[in-house]
């Protein structure tokens, strides 16, 4: 242990200590009369004293330094075996401050762990729940028209196309949330992948309107496409994920809106990117609900978005898209006036 840094200082104040001890015995024998004999004597056995003390002390010290560096060496062993790299340590160095860096270094990683875990918990059971509370609506609906159909219902001519018709709404809307469920599981383990390719920005966006069509006319919703600027633009992005992104934002903008209201889809041309903004004139966000908006089974208006027959998913999935793409997406609303969701993909 002669080139540990700690154990040489730690030595060196035991030859300091010892000097000025043998010093003081030195002064004290010219001042107080006594023999020579005498305090030879007893410098002697106090000089042999302090030596061995200082020399067990020494080696005891060495002794402790050299278990810590075979324990430290193991534990170096195992952080070398747990991450892919190789974890470089002098082991000349100061051995007892780095295992005490290292304590605290775990103690916070222990912490953040199980701050981690409690949030995953508490993230599961919120998910388990807003699942639950998600199906059962549709289910006991299947199930009560089901029972009126064969309690007699099913010959009555009245009622047995309506409900019908009602048992297969409610099925939709079941699969609706089960495949939105198995979209977000796959955005957030990170299996998306992305069929990058160019894309002209407002044929997308015209075919997604005919898509809709039916949906914003029982409303009578108008929708335009508003584009400022006059050549083409093409985007780089995936054409399936895209539609999704615009159908999703478009979806939420008629059911949060109001009869004859309106919805503009807005095209900006920036440097690199295109700015699209999608716009209502419906009831708003408040405040306080909108840093929560993007969060899966969210809603601000949790009575008109259960008619809607909504998943509750359908911003979740459009962030976690928009986000693969390497682009941002935000939303400004005021309570009552409407909301603007904007987002950006890159240009080709």
């Amino acid at each position: 242990m002669k080139n540990n840094s700690s154990n040489r200082l730690s030595f060196l104040y035991s030859l300091l200590i010892l000097f000025f001890m043998l010093l003081l015995l030195f002064v004290c024998s010219e001042v107080v009369d006594k023999t020579q004999k005498t305090w030879g004597v007893i410098v002697i056995a106090m000089s042999c004293f302090l030596v061995s003390f200082f020399v067990l002390r020494y080696f005891v010290f060495s002794f402790v330094y050299d278990r810590i560096k075979l324990i430290y060496k193991t534990i170096n062993k195992r952080k070398t075996s747990k991450y892919s790299h190789s974890i470089k340590f002098d082991y000349n160095s100061d051995l007892v401050n780095q295992v005490q860096d290292d304590v605290n270094r775990w103690v916070e990683e222990r912490e953040l762990e199980i701050e981690r875990m409690i949030e995953m918990n508490k993230y599961r059971k919120e998910f388990v729940g807003n699942v639950s509370h998600e199906l059962k609506s549709p289910i006991f609906n299947v199930q009560g028209y089901t029972l009126s159909l064969l309690e007699g219902g099913l010959e009555d001519e009245t009622i047995n196309k309506r409900y019908l018709k009602k048992i297969e709404k409610n099925i939709n809307r079941m699969i609706n949330i089960v495949n939105d469920l198995d979209s977000i599981s796959k955005l957030e383990s990170g299996q998306l992948e992305l069929r990058l390719e160019s894309l002209e920005l407002v044929e997308i966006c015209e075919d997604v309107l005919d898509s809709l069509e039916d949906v914003y006319n029982a409303k009578n919703i108008s929708v335009e496409i508003i584009k400022h600027f006059e050549k083409k633009i093409f985007i780089k992005a995936d054409k399936e994920y895209l539609n999704q992104i615009i159908i999703n934002l478009l979806i939420n903008a008629i059911h949060y809106n109001d009869e004859k209201g309106n919805i503009k889809i807005e095209l900006f041309e920036m440097d690199t990117n295109v700015l699209i903004e999608v716009t209502d004139d419906g009831i708003g966000i408040s405040e306080e609900d909108l840093p929560r908006v993007f969060e899966r089974f969210y809603r601000a208006d949790k009575s008109r978005s259960l008619n809607s027959g909504g998943s509750g998913l359908g911003l979740a999935i459009v962030k976690h898209i928009i986000e693969a793409h390497g682009q941002t997406v935000n939303v400004r609303s005021t309570l009552g006036v409407g909301t603007t969701v904007a987002f950006t993909m890159a240009k080709v």
